[in-house]
């Protein structure tokens, strides 16, 4: 299934989610994913954010185990539907959406209980949250650095095109004259 799709499916079902038990599973999820995406970045996304992908994946995992492991059925982690990753951009922006959401949901557990193992928990994840968002926007940012690069390559030396653009063709040749 393709990334955005399934980071979706993961706001919408985060947005559902009621209880703790509920909350702590979808925010795993969301590590998950974006574990997935990041790997799946790693190995065939732009050469330029490989090495920001594969971190990603690195931080996700740590985040995945700062929330032990939820009641989440046999078979049912969204990440391991995901194929592929179409819309880089888009599918980076949606996740740095899907993770806020999910780090605020973790500050609303942590400030809910009274079990100081399960605040330093929600604590820890937070932290891998935040870390993971952190490397998102990085992807951006590369990302639209490399895309203004390649605009700026396609555009060459625009200074001297005056304020109309360049008028195709010989001087001249507009007139009718050879």
């Amino acid at each position: 299934m393709e990334a955005e799709r399934l980071i979706e499916a993961g706001r919408s079902a985060l947005a559902q989610s009621r209880g703790v038990p509920a909350v702590m599973a979808e925010a795993w999820q969301a590590q998950a994913l974006a574990r997935a995406v990041g790997g799946q970045l790693a190995r065939s996304g732009p050469v330029e954010l490989r090495t920001e992908a594969r971190g990603l994946s690195e931080t996700c995992a740590l985040g995945s185990a700062a929330l032990d492991h939820p009641m989440v059925p046999s078979g049912s982690v969204r990440a391991s539907q995901l194929t592929e990753v179409s819309h880089v951009a888009r599918a980076l922006s949606s996740l740095v959406l899907l993770l806020g959401e999910a780090g605020i949901a973790l500050v609303g557990v942590a400030c809910g209980t009274e079990e100081e193992g399960l605040y330093w928990q929600c604590i820890e994840a937070i932290d891998a949250v935040d870390e993971s968002v952190d490397r998102v926007h990085g992807m951006l940012r590369r990302l639209a650095e490399h895309t203004g690069d390649r605009e700026r390559a396609r555009e060459p030396d625009r200074e001297r095109d005056g304020p109309h653009g360049v008028l195709g063709g010989q001087a001249g040749s507009a007139a009718g004259q050879p």
